[in-house]
């Protein structure tokens, strides 16, 4: 792999100059194609010149020495940029390297990855060495950095928290500050550390992103004014219209939990917007299943089949994240010095690619992937089964809490008064109360309460796959809870359920507890298999994954069980403290 952090060296910017002028011939030379001239917006005809992870020339001119050069007919294809995912969540389950191979079989060949979880499962150094690592995958991988947790968190923990902020902002792999999802605390609560910190990103150069589902105007302008440059909350065409007037960056989402974007191009369409310039599409982090035909390519197909120009949607699918981000001249079109990243596409109405280069290598070709089987060292940085040295007592079993948490949909959660005996060894089957409990994963603490709305009859689920880090169990049945975490610390982490004394599913998740090691095609698999077991234990939403990994997030209404206790989003307060164990 040739690309040095984003950028080459003199020696490599000399041999690229020499492929111009003959002394050097081309690693790959692309005959006779059309291709997508972002700067332009037009088909263009003629070749393409690539030397190893490098565009050196698109245009009507062959190069003067093609000795060892491999001839590739484009005639029958239509070339477009690389797709851009800018706002990947790369720990569903999957893990930054799993789906940064999948992604770019489909074409979509640059991820914008969220830090979040390096900042739970590993060391500031550890993860900054994953980052070199990553630099080896076919994609090409960016980083935002996050200003809060997304959750609260104890003292210590959010001190350790805030030490990793600039760090992180100052690392040249990370492009933007982001996503903030704790923006009351800034516009309300007077955090000016947070404040400071998106100054510290402006003063980078970076952009910042927000998190601001259902925001009045109001608020879009002055989160404007403190310096937030794109959002993607928009669940409606005309809260994309009220983003765009105010200057946002604007992410149209289609996701496994919010799927607006038919509806949103739809609506678009219908109030005649003319311009889709500052407009990008992206899949929020969706749970693997969502993905079995790719990331940004099924976006680019809902938006053609709105009727947006195809010239409009691929650039909204490439260029504009690029030229957002500040990194258009590496990434998002096809032109000298570009990385080569290329989907090979038999119509430009179909954006699914029959064959694709990702920095210059094949890893599509004849509609079939092109796979490697590299090892990746995940133990060298840190990431290993998970390594649980405690044990489930009969005291973190216990629940008399008053108040318990009952599901509006998959991640929604509203207080309710429990009036179920909350003492039996297994909650009866005539209501969907389950036992809830979360354990720090250095088994420090415990919140304990009731579940309603997740299951009417599972015995139980454990899992360490959550928004913190920490454990989750849940279930109606005490002994099955403890059979459950005995299984969860043998595989080293995962997700199991239990019933009636019996393991019915385990997906083990072997880095850190969060995150399988497996590729995304099996993973996809144990995703729906999971989902089908729960359904038949009376689960009656659609992602559970996302219930599991928002239990704990502070950005959603309207009560949280977080790692100091249950919360009162609104209030920002603790309605009941975790207790030490």
């Amino acid at each position: 792999m040739n690309e040095q952090r984003f950028r080459w060296r003199n020696r490599q910017l000399r041999e690229h100059t020499a492929v111009v002028d003959g002394k050097l011939a081309p690693t790959k030379l692309i005959k006779n194609t059309t291709y997508l001239n972002v700067y332009l917006k037009q088909w263009i005809q003629g070749h393409i010149w690539i030397y190893n992870d490098r565009i050196i020339y698109c245009g009507p001119e062959l190069p003067p020495l093609t000795e060892g050069t491999e001839w590739i007919d484009g005639s029958d294809s239509y070339i477009v940029p690389g797709y851009i995912e800018p706002h990947a969540h790369p720990f569903q389950l999957y893990n930054p390297r799993s789906l940064a191979e999948y992604a770019a079989q489909t074409g979509t060949t640059t991820l914008i990855n969220d830090n979040l979880m390096w900042l739970f499962l590993t060391d500031q150094e550890k993860a900054f060495s994953l980052l070199e690592e990553f630099m080896n995958v076919p994609a090409s991988m960016y980083w935002w950095a996050r200003l809060d947790s997304q959750s609260t968190i104890p003292d210590e923990e959010q001190e350790e928290f805030e030490e990793q902020v600039l760090p992180w902002l100052h690392h040249d792999a990370v492009i933007q500050g982001g996503e903030l999802t704790a923006w009351p605390e800034v516009l309300y609560g007077g955090d000016d550390q947070m404040l400071h910190w998106m100054q510290e990103t402006k003063r980078s150069r970076k952009p910042i992103e927000g998190h601001l589902p259902g925001a009045s105007w109001k608020t879009l302008v002055k989160m404007k004014l403190l310096g937030l440059d794109s959002e993607h909350e928009s669940m409606t065409a005309d809260e994309v219209i009220n983003r765009l007037s105010f200057g946002y960056q604007t992410g149209l989402r289609y996701s496994s939990i919010r799927p607006d974007l038919p509806e949103i191009l739809k609506g678009l369409k219908a109030k005649g917007l003319q311009s889709f310039d500052r407009m990008m599409f992206t899949t929020d982090g969706s749970t693997p299943g969502f993905y079995r035909e790719g990331l940004i390519n099924p976006c680019i197909k809902i938006a053609l089949e709105a009727g947006v120009n195809d010239v409009d949607a691929y650039m909204m699918g490439s260029y504009q994240a690029a030229r957002h981000f500040g990194i258009e001249d590496r990434l998002g079109s096809i032109a000298p010095g570009r990385v080569a990243h290329l989907n090979f596409l038999s119509d430009p109405k179909d954006p699914n690619p029959h064959a694709v280069l990702a920095k210059g290598e094949w890893v599509r070709r004849e509609n079939q992937p092109v796979t490697s089987k590299a090892e990746f060292p995940w133990k060298q940085h840190g990431l290993e089964p998970l390594d649980l040295s405690w044990d489930l007592t009969e005291d973190d079993l216990q629940f008399s809490m008053p108040v318990g948490m009952e599901m509006e949909n998959e991640v929604i959660m509203k207080p309710f008064a429990i009036d179920v005996d909350a003492s039996v060894e297994r909650l009866p089957a005539d209501h969907n109360e389950a036992f809830l409990t979360l354990l720090d994963r250095d088994g420090e603490w415990r919140v304990n309460t009731l579940l309603k709305g997740f299951t009417d009859s599972l015995g139980a689920l454990v899992s360490s796959y959550s928004n913190t880090g920490d454990l989750i169990l849940i279930g109606k049945s005490r002994p099955d809870m403890k059979l459950a975490f005995k299984r969860l610390k043998e595989i080293g982490g995962g997700i199991v359920l239990v019933d009636n004394g019996k393991v019915v599913f385990e997906l083990p998740l072997s880095l850190s507890g969060v995150m399988a090691d497996l590729e995304m095609a099996e993973l996809i698999k144990k995703e729906e298999e999971l989902k089908e077991r729960l359904k038949t234990y009376g689960y009656t939403f659609g992602d559970p994954v996302y219930t599991l990994l928002f239990l704990s997030s502070m950005h959603l209404p309207f009560i949280r069980i977080t790692p100091v206790g249950i919360m009162d989003v609104k209030k920002n307060e603790v309605l009941y403290p975790a207790i030490m164990r």
